[in-house]
């Protein structure tokens, strides 16, 4: 095999342990590591959470605009949705009178379990960020935009 030269690195780093991908990643599952503990007390999952999220914010969603909103498949969002379903924490309509697109709806149920679960996952997040200064954490927000929009263009 022939010798190749090495690729140079985006940045000045002495090993992968100190790339911004692999610093995303560790922090990502750091962040999903500690959500599932505190959510499984709250009986949901990630993006069970998520989805609730998502209604509270925005009700009447689609299937597909809360597959995308949690960053699951169609399919994934199918079996999350089912789950909170069964669980009486959402309704759907079964027809609609515009397009294919069954809207989405939080039950009084589903709203309380959303409450009791968001204090725990804003205490993980503040935990997170406890010793970064305000204003270094507005800049890192749009770091982390900027990163999204690179990557998206």
């Amino acid at each position: 095999m022939k010798d190749r030269a090495p690729v140079p690195s985006p940045h000045p780093a002495q090993d992968v342990t100190e790339h911004v991908g692999y610093r995303l990643k560790k922090a990502s599952a750091a962040l999903r590591g500690a959500m599932d503990k505190a959510l499984r007390e709250h009986g949901l999952t990630v993006p069970q959470y998520s989805c609730l999220e998502l209604l509270d914010e925005r009700p009447g969603l689609s299937n597909a605009d809360l597959a995308r909103g949690t960053f699951v498949t169609r399919q994934s969002a199918n079996v999350v949705l089912r789950g909170l379903k069964e669980a009486g924490l959402i309704t759907q309509a079964t027809s609609t009178d515009h397009g294919r697109a069954l809207p989405v709806h939080l039950t009084p149920a589903g709203l309380e379990r959303l409450h009791a679960a968001r204090g725990a996952v804003y205490a993980i997040e503040e935990r997170m960020i406890e010793n970064i200064p305000a204003r270094r954490l507005t800049a890192l927000l749009a770091d982390l935009d900027t990163m999204t929009g690179n990557l998206e263009a």
